[in-house]
């Protein structure tokens, strides 16, 4: 799993830097054939507006495939139990790995806190109702 990891950062890596490189090679190309007509700032000024032209373009492209999708209505109503813990890891991910880690930590300083809470949890409690 790691070395997938690694790899598929490695590929990316390579990716963007062929990327970079391919806009500087088009960037010359687009001076050179500018320059002859219009000057050297001229040139300069084509390159700036076509990177600016890229750019914006490519911040459109990012923004409309970012959007979210609308969950359907069920997926947003969580049942009991287990359903409610996994859509709140869904929800709020950072806050779960937080969470994670600080139980981690506890229970490795004093266990019979986390054994305490895993009863809690797993006996539940029941609510005396009156009538």
């Amino acid at each position: 799993m790691l070395r997938r990891i690694f790899f598929s950062l490695a590929g990316a890596a390579v990716f963007a830097t062929s990327a970079a490189i391919l806009m500087v090679a088009l960037a010359f190309t687009l001076y050179a054939f500018a320059e002859p007509y219009v000057g050297r700032a001229g040139a300069a000024a084509c390159v700036a507006g076509a990177a600016a032209l890229v750019l914006a373009l490519g911040a459109l492209i990012l923004t409309i495939m970012g959007r979210a999708k609308r969950p359907k209505a069920s997926a947003l109503a969580p049942g009991k139990g287990f359903d409610r813990v996994i859509a709140f890891l869904r929800e709020k991910p950072v806050l779960s790995i937080s969470a994670a880690i600080g139980a981690g930590l506890l229970s490795v300083r004093n266990p019979q806190y986390l054994g305490a809470a895993l009863r809690a949890f797993l006996e539940g409690r029941e609510v005396k109702r009156r009538r």
